[in-house]
């Protein structure tokens, strides 16, 4: 540092060049008679006026204070960061699902690890407290402490589910969209008489296992083997370039008291048997039953152009292949559904009865996959419905992506795919008003407002103020159900719109409708009222 300073009277420029700060010796001599001996001595700085030399010692000062304090700064920089690089992101405890096998094996069971993780889910043990149990076997007979589930808690089954996944009581349900089939060797006498008056039918002979399975006349059958059974073979079959198919539903029940049941609608799986079907032999199974080893979409190639070189869907693919050659699929999709509603309410109240042994009859859901058969006429025909269906993609890759679309859409439903995260599935009061209130399930505010000051009237029966707890809960899980849908779609209550007619209500909310249908029990003779949303 350079300092120049004049004389008063001697007109003499006298220069002192000074040291860094750092040079210089510590601690400064306080009194003004001492600072201007050392400075006499070691800046040699005599000519000097004792103004000019205070004002170095300032300016001296000053400048140390100023490299003190940036100094005293950096270190405090070095401090605040260093530790903000080794600080770990703190986790939070999440929500606990457990998968369970009977072996112990889960590799057929990726995707749904896979979605479950990316929904902020932690793996837990059967032992220990969860939020969401995935079950590959029926778990009810397995499991005993499923009697007695935390409101919370979500299973992937229901009771008594075994009511439409039996292959043996689907089978012999007698409804239009079943093939028809006996019971061996019970119904044994009734197979006689229907071939008699059916003498071209052939038959195949069927198990709950489902295998070795093969076209036969009745005198080729055998006729006493126990818990099998004999179904009718569905001929004529619709052909896409020469293979016969069947079609996979992925089909979702949240409820059975009320009943509610939906289908995933963004896809559906297509599955070809691996030869052609004409000519037609017997024999030889591969033309006509479908395997694990089946032929996939983008193999057929009338439906390639569309999935693999359009990118479309299963179904879309399909859907234009009919238009193509000139038939309607809003027909088959129609009769499936129609088919899937026959099953759910004929097996109602079976699944109902079982249910009351349980604790809670809110913990469960269940996803089936319905496969069905269509002919050339485009009737469609349920084979069988699969519980815990096959969710691995390990021989066909591409299936990946449905099968996960299909498991989040799922999760989303039934509310384990979560939009208030937390550390469990339970919910507070709070929790659940901030998501749905009476603003959302309130309905017909033209009779509720008016004409219900009394709750005797049919029409009143889901005004708020004649609810009853269960029932709001009722209302408040359809209208979730409804807004975390994703890709699927309510097949029963079946969305209507002619409801209530008889008091001309104007079928319109601001938000959404409620969907209030009635329906007439042959076996009870009773007629309730079921919900759901449009």
């Amino acid at each position: 540092m350079l300092l120049a300073a004049q004389s008063g009277e001697g007109g003499s420029v006298v220069g002192a060049t000074l040291r860094s700060p750092s040079s210089l010796r510590w601690p400064w001599p306080r009194a003004s008679r001492s600072a201007d001996r050392f400075f006499d001595h070691k800046l040699k700085m005599r000519g000097l006026s004792r103004t000019t030399k205070l004002l170095i010692i300032v300016v001296v000062v000053a400048c140390s204070a100023l490299i003190l304090l940036n100094m005293f700064e950096l270190n405090n920089i070095k401090e605040t960061t260093k530790p903000a690089q080794s600080i770990k992101p703190k986790v939070l405890n999440q929500p606990k699902y457990v998968v369970y096998t009977k072996d112990g094996k889960t590799g057929h069971l990726k995707h749904v690890y896979n979605v479950m993780r990316r929904l902020g889910y932690e793996e837990a043990q059967i032992e220990e407290n969860w939020d969401v149990l995935w079950s590959h076997p029926y778990p009810f007979t397995i499991l005993p402490a499923l009697k007695h589930l935390q409101p919370h808690q979500k299973v992937n089954h229901f009771p008594g589910s075994g009511f439409i996944t039996n292959k043996a009581n689907l089978a012999t349900m007698d409804i239009p969209y079943v093939p028809k089939a006996f019971r061996l060797p019970k119904d044994k006498q009734l197979l006689f008489e229907h071939v008699k008056r059916n003498p071209k039918k052939v038959f195949v002979q069927k198990s709950n296992h489902h295998r070795g399975i093969q076209i036969s006349n009745v005198n080729e059958l055998d006729l006493s083997a126990n818990g099998t059974f004999v179904q009718e073979y569905v001929d004529r079959p619709l052909l896409v370039d020469g293979y016969k198919f069947d079609i996979g539903v992925y089909t979702i029940l949240t409820s059975v008291d009320p009943l509610r049941v939906y289908i995933y609608n963004g896809d559906v799986l297509f599955r070809f048997c691996p030869e052609k079907y004409h000519p037609f032999d017997p024999k030889v199974v591969d033309k006509y039953v479908i395997g694990d080893d089946y032929l996939p979409t983008w193999k057929v190639p009338s439906l390639k152009k569309y999935f693999t070189d359009g990118g479309f869907s299963m179904k879309e693919s399909f859907d234009a292949y009919m238009r193509e050659i000139g038939k309607e699929p809003e027909k088959v999709w129609k009769a499936v559904k129609s088919a899937i509603q026959e099953v759910y309410l004929r097996t109602e109240m079976s699944i109902l009865n079982l249910l009351s042994q349980y604790k809670t009859k809110r913990t469960f859901y269940e996803m089936v996959r319905f496969d069905f058969v269509i002919d050339e006429d485009l009737n469609v025909f349920i084979m069988e419905a699969n519980m815990s269906p096959n969710l691995s993609s390990q021989h066909f890759p591409p299936n990946s992506i449905l099968y996960e679309q299909v498991l989040y859409s799922l999760l989303s439903l039934v509310g384990v795919g979560q939009n208030v995260h937390k550390q469990s599935l339970l919910r507070t009061k709070e929790d659940i008003i901030m998501q749905v209130n009476s603003k959302q399930t309130g309905v017909y505010p033209e009779i509720c407002g008016t004409r219900c000051e009394t709750c005797m009237a049919p029409e009143c029966q889901i005004c708020q103020r004649c609810l009853t707890a269960d029932m709001k809960h009722t209302l408040e899980s359809a209208y979730l159900e409804h807004i975390n849908r994703h890709e699927c779609r309510r097949v029963f209550p079946p969305p209507m719109v002619s409801v209530l007619k008889q008091y001309s209500v104007k079928q319109e909310c601001s938000i959404i409708i409620i969907n209030i249908c009635t329906y007439t029990d042959s076996e009870r003779g009773s007629t309730e009222l079921r919900f759901g949303f449009l």
